[in-house]
């Protein structure tokens, strides 16, 4: 009817109606939580009864010493944890590099030099679509005994020129991303393009940038495991001399794989609780 106002529902219904609402949403994320355990569950039963029929007699007291020993008194480290170390050196080194040339290559291409522009394009294309493995093979192979880099260098500069490329997209595209009126503003107070972006681009693209470069981060460690292939002596080299040693394929590389979750899963936090410290600065 014209002109008339609908009453408001009361507080004591809009009170049950929330509750309900909380209930159910409660409900919705055990039954969630549940089917994943589930899942989780049905996996561990199905991989069991595959190593019951193959006969595999599990081995799970005999993995401590790959970890650590001690003897006389002395902690000695086991070859997991050494080849985990070199891992965690090996990524950490190359993504330093990595990151450099990606902004050095995603400033080249922003550029209006010509030739920083065809020398980036050409880096990104060269190494895009060629496989990592031919890659590695061409820096330890031919480049490693003309500049006389050993194995372990070769690895870091491979997967650092890889990874490299990845990372100037996600840089350019997070420069990119920041408002024009913050790149006018910036000139309109008279800053050189060092300050502009230092300053004011750089800080406000971190954000965007941030998330998939933790990606890239993530994909780096896991992608360390190719340098086994030229006997680096990382995590996977490690697990591999291990088998080879106890023939206990299943417990290794069980292990092996937990110890990589376990070091891309703290860098996922890590990187999310910066990103959150860097939303509340910005309110």
């Amino acid at each position: 009817m014209p002109g008339r106002v609908a009453e408001p529902t009361p507080r004591d219904l809009r009170r049950r109606e929330q509750a309900g609402s909380d209930v159910r949403m409660i409900w919705r994320r055990i039954s969630q939580v549940a089917q994943a355990v589930l899942v989780f569950v049905l996996l561990g039963y199905l991989i069991w009864r595959g190593a019951a029929a193959m006969d595999y007699g599990w081995q799970w007291y005999r993995v401590e010493p790959f970890f650590y020993r001690v003897i006389d008194g002395e902690l000695i480290w086991g070859p997991l944890v050494r080849g985990l170390i070199q891992t965690l050196k090996l990524a950490a080194i190359a993504g330093v590099i990595a990151i450099l040339i990606g902004f050095v290559t995603a400033f080249a291409r922003l550029s209006q030099s010509v030739s920083g522009r065809i020398i980036a394009t050409c880096y990104l294309e060269a190494i895009r679509n060629t496989p990592l493995l031919v890659q590695l093979f061409l820096f330890y192979f031919v480049l490693a005994p003309i500049f006389g880099i050993d194995r372990f260098w070769s690895g870091i500069l491979c997967l650092a020129f890889f990874e490299g490329s990845f990372a100037a997209e996600i840089i350019r595209g997070g420069i990119q991303g920041v408002a024009r009126g913050q790149y006018e503003g910036a000139d309109a107070i008279g800053l050189g393009v060092v300050d502009k972006y230092r300053f004011i681009i750089i800080p406000q693209s971190l954000p965007l940038i941030l998330p998939p470069l933790t990606g890239l981060l993530i994909s780096l460690i896991k992608h360390s495991a190719i340098v086994s292939v030229i006997a680096v002596s990382e995590l996977t080299t490690a697990g591999l001399n291990l088998i080879a040693d106890t023939f206990m394929a299943f417990e290794v590389w069980f292990l092996v794989a937990g110890l990589y979750l376990a070091v891309t899963l703290t860098l996922s936090i890590c990187v999310s609780l910066f990103e959150r410290s860097l939303n509340k600065s910005k309110r």
